[in-house]
């Protein structure tokens, strides 16, 4: 018996160290100290929910419960609605159309 809410987290928390090495050494360069703050915020509190959906599906192995589904589609949407938008808040800048106008 495997838990998908285990494999999901796994996924995300790689996608998350990705994220947070790409802010930590990508974009220092690009951005202004209070949007590497935003960056990192956002960076922390994906793994906070990663580490809640990654209880979510030990406790699914356990029992597999409509709750359960309920809380770990809710920490998705957290690291989604939350933490993607800090990282979109905190790179709009390099993000802007201005500076894709040259792939057309």
């Amino acid at each position: 018996m495997n838990s998908k809410w285990i494999i999901v987290a796994a996924s995300l928390g790689v996608l998350a160290v990705g994220i947070g090495a790409f802010g930590a050494h990508g974009l220092k360069p690009h951005l202004e100290a209070h949007q590497i703050e935003i960056f990192k915020t956002g960076s922390h509190y994906h793994f906070y929910h990663v580490l809640g959906l990654l209880l979510v599906g030990i406790l699914y192995l356990k029992k597999e419960n409509r709750l359960l589904d309920l809380s770990a589609y809710f920490f998705v949407a957290g690291i989604i609605l939350f933490s993607g938008s800090l990282y979109l808040l905190a790179s709009r800048e390099l993000l802007a159309l201005e500076s894709w106008t040259w792939l057309g």
